[in-house]
């Protein structure tokens, strides 16, 4: 029973692996074509196709590995060296399965949805599937839609803010670990992604949204830096939300291994450094 069980479990994370790696390569594939456009120099006050910066680039790419080491392996052990024994394989390829998931939504879904101009409270749909990404660099520029992110290619700008809706959900997954079947554990946190984590972030860092900085018909401008309201309020209060629903646990034990915990905190100490340095791009 555990055996297949277990055998379903990598039957899914392999596929959501196999999809997240061809849509990550056919992202970052856009960038060589960014070095042929000869975009114009920033300027103005809405900063939209701007000259890429190779250091900018570089460092971005760099912060990308350190917030996604942030989940796997790092929330992964964090979690799993405080359930129980039999539970530890569950809670790290809990993390391990959220970032497959989400980096196929986000690429599919959620980016278009969060970042793209569309109403005050939710994104267009010209972004689904990154579509028409590679044609809109070879035209000249590197159409990011940010002005507060002016200077990397827009690749490069979907997959760090991918490895933030990643973050999210796995944060999420500590309110529920060892209480929650896994495939309940998919659906909920896919769900969550596309309709409560895309508005949410569109609110706040979308070109248009309600609460943008950047967004001069903005009802409140928010500057939300590095995540403070997108990723750890909106997690905070979705994992409390799961605790009441939830309950009381029925049945609790000793942490199986708090070295796993301090390794998983260690990580998640030294990912923080491309969550907050990042942002300043």
């Amino acid at each position: 029973m555990q055996t297949g069980r277990y055998g379903r479990h990598r039957l899914v994370t392999s596929a959501l692996v196999l999809l997240g790696m061809a849509l990550l390569w056919f992202a970052l594939g856009g960038t060589a074509l960014a070095e042929d456009a000869g975009p114009p120099a920033c300027g103005g006050k809405i900063l939209e196709k701007c000259t890429p910066t190779s250091g900018d680039t570089a460092w971005m790419l760099t912060s990308v590995a350190l917030v996604l080491m942030m989940t796997v392996p790092g929330l992964g052990l964090f979690y799993g060296g405080m359930v129980r024994k039999k539970n530890v394989g569950d809670t790290v390829m809990t993390s391990f399965a959220v970032t497959c998931l989400i980096t196929v939504l986000f690429a599919a879904f959620t980016y278009s949805m969060a970042f793209r101009a569309g109403s005050p409270f939710i994104g267009g749909l010209d972004r689904m599937f990154l579509k028409d990404i590679l044609s809109d660099i070879g035209k000249g520029g590197i159409g990011n839609p940010n002005p507060l992110a002016p200077t990397i290619p827009e690749a490069v700008y979907i997959c760090f803010q991918m490895t933030f809706a990643i973050i999210t959900p796995a944060l999420i997954a500590g309110a529920f670990a060892e209480r929650m079947k896994f495939s309940a554990m998919l659906w909920f946190i896919g769900l969550w992604a596309i309709f409560v984590y895309a508005p949410i972030a569109h609110w706040v860092w979308g070109p248009d949204g309600i609460f943008s900085a950047g967004n001069d018909a903005a009802w409140v401008k928010v500057l939300d830096f590095a995540g403070g309201t997108v990723v750890h309020i909106n997690a905070g209060v979705a994992g409390l939300t799961c605790a009441i629903m939830l309950g009381r646990r029925k049945d609790t034990g000793p942490a199986h291994n708090m070295v796993l915990t301090f390794i998983g905190a260690a990580l998640l100490w030294v990912g923080w450094f491309g969550f907050n340095a990042g942002s300043a791009v």
